[in-house]
């Protein structure tokens, strides 16, 4: 049974070397303020190309879900988008479709064949998700995908937190043992 080693760094996603960088994105799939538009911007033309043809194809992404575009300039292989919920004090189902983001984009990582994965804090930002509350759906979610995936490729899961906020919490969530 292979490892997949779980890491926690504080940086830009965008100079992150991954088989596949998350970005979170919003449902038009056109880019956006914080991590969207940063890797648009990175990325260049080709990934917002791909998006369109997405869009005329389904009509964009919906919350919870993923595509996966090529990754353009970035130091990825491709990107893979997902939309997360926007918080309303936990009245909409919030948490479910956070669940949903990172279970539909470890499913389509797999599904091309990808080793590594970079993830942000996705809903963190302007989406306003409690910061603790989003680190503990991403890991569990992580934990239980290690423990019942044994087909994956993934080799290595990073979590790249911009801010020293959900840096220091996803530390914390880590040393307590938190993902096996």
């Amino acid at each position: 049974m292979q490892t997949t080693i779980v890491k926690v760094l504080q940086g830009d996603i965008t100079k992150i070397a991954a088989d596949v960088i998350v970005n979170a994105a919003n449902t038009s799939l056109l880019g956006g303020g914080g991590v969207d538009g940063a890797i648009h911007r990175a990325g260049g033309k080709q990934i917002l190309e791909e998006c369109r043809k997405i869009r005329a194809q389904q009509g964009g992404c919906q919350v919870g879900e993923a595509v996966v575009t090529t990754a353009g300039n970035l130091p990825a292989s491709f990107v893979i988008h997902t939309v997360g919920p926007v918080w309303n004090g936990g009245k909409s189902d919030e948490e479910r479709k956070l669940t949903n983001c990172y279970v539909n984009t470890l499913n389509l990582a797999c599904k091309n064949h990808a080793r590594s994965i970079a993830f942000p804090n996705i809903s963190t930002g302007i989406y306003r998700f409690p910061k603790g509350l989003a680190a503990k759906i991403a890991l569990e979610v992580v934990s239980d995908f290690i423990r019942g995936r044994h087909e994956s490729n993934l080799e290595q899961i990073l979590f790249v937190c911009f801010d020293e906020e959900n840096y220091r919490i996803y530390r914390e969530r880590l040393r307590e043992g938190f993902v096996i």
